[in-house]
């Protein structure tokens, strides 16, 4: 088999203690301007008071937007933009959790080539290159900092939907893991199950072959070498510290660890992309307003086992990363112990088991498997099929909480 990949990644990542102090000289780079967007939360700390006075001390002017929601309502953009317009610009500065990346990549579209987010929806609808982003995530989960997708909340729409384009990736991703030493135990947790499903998703994905043209079609193009690298580096590093890192939040290894975890997931499903896991959150996240983290958390080991049969190997390949001992045992096995341990993991953290404990209605399972698999971009990339009757049963057995019946 000839190697095929590809990855597209920032012009630069900066990953490490203290990162955040170089914040002036990396926005420097871009112009004299930046448009600051993050929530109220992180605004009235101290530590973004300091950032603040370090870009004012290099001489750079700053417009701080301080209003960035939740799962990013698609008209706040709009009013962000609308403010920013006269400032003018030269940069933006994404600083907090997923939200306020994905806030910062909008901005930047809508500064850049004007009209309504609604006119980007779906992939490479983006016309050109945007204004520089420098993205500074404050958590350790959606690796926004370096994929190419944003998602928004369309009060129109009762799913969620995404603008991707590579047009989005940063140009810099600036990632200090003290800004995610006063994160909570449950946000450590959520965000933390969060990256290890992107990571365990983008390395049982699809292999789709290898037609030149696949990365000018698709922003997801399925499982590379190049990206299998990224996510089992982020299943090792998430797998010996997620658990030290949500019941010791001082412990600055395990922060690092999960911080450059879900950076690394970033990396690999921001080509590979995702799968089952992702495609029945969306309607169950819409249904019971869960965080999407432990929604797809949730659903992991169901999806995992449903497509053990045709993924055991890779499977086995994560337990090893997880670091289980293989020897003895066979790739069926070793498959249903990584499962196994998938399941002690996120337990030990707090994650839901079950779709009822999220609060999915039963008479809502119907409408949750139509959903799912009508999301064609993330059901072709997971390695086992899936019709109607069976997306139904995985739907089942995850709100049962009925691990065998995934079995099919």
């Amino acid at each position: 088999m000839t190697l095929f990949a590809a990855l597209r990644l920032p012009r630069e990542i900066l990953f490490g203690k203290g990162q955040r102090h170089v914040l002036p000289t990396v926005a420097a780079r871009f112009g004299r301007r930046a448009l600051v967007c993050t929530d109220e939360r992180f605004a009235g700390t101290t530590v973004f008071a300091d950032i603040i006075e370090s870009l004012q001390s290099a001489s750079i002017e700053v417009l701080v937007h301080d209003r960035v929601l939740p799962d990013v309502p698609r008209d706040t953009v709009g009013i962000c933009v609308e403010e920013a317009k006269g400032f003018g610009p030269d940069m933006v500065i994404g600083i907090g959790g997923g939200s306020c990346l994905d806030f910062a990549k909008c901005a930047t579209l809508l500064l850049s080539h004007g009209g309504k987010l609604q006119d980007y929806y779906g992939e490479f609808k983006v016309p050109g290159q945007t204004l520089p982003l420098i993205a500074v995530p404050t958590t350790a989960g959606t690796g926004s900092e370096v994929t190419p997708v944003a998602v928004i909340s369309d009060p129109d729409r009762t799913l969620k939907v995404g603008i991707s384009s590579p047009h989005l990736i940063a140009a810099v991703a600036l990632c200090d893991p003290e800004l995610t030493m006063t994160c909570p135990p449950g946000l450590t947790a959520i965000a933390g199950a969060d990256a290890l499903t992107h990571a365990i998703e983008a390395f049982t994905a699809m292999r789709r072959g290898e037609d030149p043209n696949l990365p000018q079609q698709h922003v997801f193009i399925g499982k590379t070498a190049l990206t299998d690298h990224f996510a089992l580096l982020a299943i090792k590093l998430l797998g010996r510290s997620l658990e030290k890192a949500c019941s010791d939040g001082t412990d600055a290894d395990a922060r690092a660890d999960v911080m450059m975890g879900a950076l690394a997931a970033g990396c690999a499903f921001g080509t590979a992309g995702t799968a089952a896991a992702h495609a029945v959150q969306y309607p169950a996240g819409a249904l019971t307003h869960t965080a999407h983290g432990l929604g797809v958390a949730t659903m992991m080991p169901y999806v995992m086992t449903y497509n053990s049969r045709v993924a055991a190997h890779e499977m086995a390949e994560i337990g090893a990363a997880l670091g289980l001992e293989a020897k003895a045992r066979t790739a069926d096995e070793m498959a249903a112990a990584t499962i196994e341990e998938i399941r002690r993991l996120f337990a030990a953290i707090g994650i839901t088991p079950t779709l009822a404990d999220l609060g999915l209605p039963a008479d809502k399972l119907d409408w949750t498997a139509e959903q799912a698999l009508g999301i064609d971009r993330l059901i072709k990339n997971n390695p086992r099929a899936f019709d109607l009757g069976t997306m139904r049963r995985l739907v089942q057995a995850a709100h049962d909480g009925d691990l065998a019946a995934c079995v099919m």
